[in-house]
């Protein structure tokens, strides 16, 4: 009887002492109030340091999933990171980590979950997570490998239009820097509300892999050409073209949308860079009352 009480016991103490530590670490990344700067610790990673492993990162296979960690791992200092809300809306990644000892708020797309799209959980999980960065002044670093948006009657009757636009809020309205890199697919409106320019993204860099555009190179070619979708051939040579004309990073860096595509080992530091940039970035938004946020 009292061993069964004593594990009881033990057990307690060490679920306590684990929240403990949790607690502590997040703490740890967090100013004491929102008129002080993020903290400041000691780095001992390069801030320039290449990561060869990213460029075989992404399959050959579009339709491959890959784990999106392993990039935000890369980039962080040490490989530390503190994931919030892990097993809720696993299709994003939200997550405070370090880049020269500086705290970086994190948000990223996960393949291994859903493809990656937007559904309602994940645009609410990432939109809350924005808004908390922004109130306290943290750099924010997004990765992009998005789909679009979860499809289906049960989203939208749940309201996917509405919590996807809280994501596009918390985007376009936040002041603190905001650095983007687009790994490989960003498609139609969740390409847009994932700090994108058009909702004054800083800096927007793009993998040779991404493809920017409304939608796949496949399922637009069988709308634009359906008139020739019984031959193979000719379905495959406009597929082809389109790929070519639209979905790259390269169309997109001409038009301003993006400012560079970069090699994926380069990524740490041409987000470090970045950073240094934009360190005394002084914004802010017209004045008003409040805002009138999607409810």
């Amino acid at each position: 009887m009292h061993a069964k009480v004593s594990g009881v016991a033990e057990g307690a103490f060490d679920n306590d002492f684990e929240a403990l530590t949790q607690v502590r670490r997040l703490i740890s990344f967090l100013p004491s109030s929102n008129r002080e700067a993020p903290p400041h610790w000691p780095s001992f990673d390069e801030a320039e340091c290449l990561a060869p492993v990213l460029d075989t990162l992404i399959p050959a296979n579009p339709n491959m999933p890959y784990d999106m960690k392993e990039l935000v791992a890369n980039v962080a200092d040490e490989g530390d990171l503190f994931e919030i809300m892990p097993e809720f809306g696993a299709n994003i990644i939200t997550a405070f980590g370090r880049l020269e000892g500086r705290t970086v708020g994190f948000v990223a797309n996960q393949p291994m979950v859903l493809a990656g799209v937007l559904d309602i959980d994940a645009s609410k999980k990432a939109a809350r997570f924005v808004r908390f960065c922004d109130a306290f002044d943290i750099p924010l670093v997004t990765f992009v490998d998005v789909p679009g948006f979860l499809p289906g009657t049960k989203q939208e009757a749940g309201g996917l239009i509405k919590h996807g636009a809280k994501l596009l809020f918390a985007y376009a309205e936040a002041t603190v820097p905001k650095v983007t890199v687009i790994t490989r697919k960003a498609y139609g409106g969740a390409y847009d509300v994932m700090a994108s320019k058009h909702l004054r993204g800083d800096v927007n860099y793009a993998w040779p892999s991404a493809e920017i555009a409304v939608m796949g190179a496949k399922g637009a070619v069988e709308i634009i050409f359906r008139g020739e979708a019984g031959d193979p051939e000719k379905i495959a040579a406009r597929t082809k073209e389109y790929e070519d004309n639209f979905a790259n990073p390269f169309i997109a860096a001409q038009r301003g949308y993006i400012d560079d595509v970069i090699m994926p080992h380069s990524t740490r530091k041409r987000v470090v860079r970045s950073l240094r940039t934009l360190r005394n970035k002084d914004l802010s938004n017209p004045w008003k009352k409040h805002d009138n946020i999607p409810l």
